[in-house]
């Protein structure tokens, strides 16, 4: 039996009741809904930004004849639980990072994002002209879920610390949250790495269940209060250069909509990356000048460190390529970064590059 007829067939952990009564979207007076499940907190700057937008979008544009109902973790389920929720019909889609999935599949993250990766903007060429597009649905027939991307929280920081790092020794044995392949890169310098669930990460770092986290950039992570138990702050990360998040819907309700709320849910979804991304974008400047006039301190790692992040990266990366599938991702998203990154480094790279130097700042 394959994983898809298993998940239909299934208890799902004693939940397959309530998957055969929720499975069906809501109809009323022709108006449908869709009930979201999301890994956020009701809100949560960036993230929950994201799936607002995208609930507001998908209303305005179908007039309300399409709707969303979107739920935070713990309303129907937990905040990690969303892609079985989804896979099995108890909820109609979910909005998240595909990579906190990568135990279903390690494919998975290439579809938010992966060590030494692309910028949103490489994503999103890959995404929509190289073909992972393609491979996200590839991946999630596997599941029964249609893949959509709705939001992306471009590059991600470094992450909070309570004391600086001088070299790649320094993470040995340190109790830090990172998701996806980046906490397996972290993991092999010695760091002990913890998932937790964004909501519950102020009281982990202030309670020293964590020693450090990385989330997602200053305005984020200001909202979340992160400086006021730590203060040393690191701007930049090798692990998430520009971070997709997920809009994915369960593949028998996708096949049930008409053309035309499929066609709007993917133009909801692209409307979200492009909106949300560029608000963030466009604040984390000024969040970052309020952090540090909070006493935070801000560092970049050193170059040995990366060195040691990018060893780390090569050996976690290589050690999935016994899956078929996660190797023919992996060889689409390089060929597409490759060819974006030989046009975009000699353009707008150089670009501001040349700037700061004439202009400086």
């Amino acid at each position: 039996m394959d994983r898809r007829s298993f998940l239909k067939t299934s208890a799902m952990g004693g939940t397959a009741a309530a998957a055969t009564t929720l499975a069906a979207p809501a109809y009323a007076q022709g108006k449908r809904t869709l009930t979201m499940v999301t890994s956020w907190p009701r809100g949560f700057a960036v993230l929950d930004d994201a799936a607002t937008y995208l609930e507001t979008y998908v209303s305005e544009m179908s007039d309300g004849q399409l709707t969303i109902d979107k739920k935070a973790p713990g309303e129907l389920v937990g905040a990690f639980e969303v892609f079985d929720a989804v896979s099995s019909g108890q909820a109609d889609m979910y909005h998240s990072a595909d990579y906190y999935f990568i135990g279903q599949h390690p494919g998975y993250a290439y579809f938010t994002a992966v060590p030494f990766g692309g910028t949103a903007q490489e994503v999103t060429n890959w995404y929509e002209h190289g073909g992972g597009q393609e491979l996200h649905d590839e991946l999630g027939e596997i599941f029964n879920l249609k893949g959509l991307l709705a939001g992306n929280s471009g590059s991600q920081s470094g992450g909070w610390f309570r004391n600086e790092i001088n070299s790649a020794d320094d993470f040995n044995g340190l109790k830090f949250r990172m998701p996806g392949l980046g906490g397996q890169v972290l993991g092999k310098l010695g760091a002990s790495i913890q998932n937790i669930p964004g909501g519950e990460l102020y009281q982990a770092l202030s309670s020293g269940a964590l020693d450090g986290l990385e989330w997602v950039g200053p305005m984020a992570d200001e909202r979340a209060g992160f400086q006021e138990v730590a203060k040393v702050y690191y701007t930049a990360g090798f692990h998430e250069p520009g971070s997709a998040l997920a809009s994915s819907v369960n593949l028998d309700v996708w096949n049930d909509l008409t053309p035309q709320h499929k066609a709007l849910l993917q133009g909801a979804s692209r409307a979200t990356t492009h909106v949300q991304l560029s608000e963030t974008l466009a604040n984390n400047g000024a969040a970052l000048a309020r952090l540090q006039q909070q006493g935070v301190k801000t560092l970049q790692f050193s170059d040995d460190v990366w060195d040691a992040f990018g060893t780390a990266s090569a050996e976690v990366m290589d050690e999935n390529m016994g899956d078929e599938l996660f190797a023919k991702i992996r060889a689409s998203f390089e060929e597409s970064l490759a060819t974006s990154a030989s046009w975009i480094n000699k353009s707008d790279g150089y670009y501001v590059e040349q700037r700061v130097r004439v202009l400086g700042g």
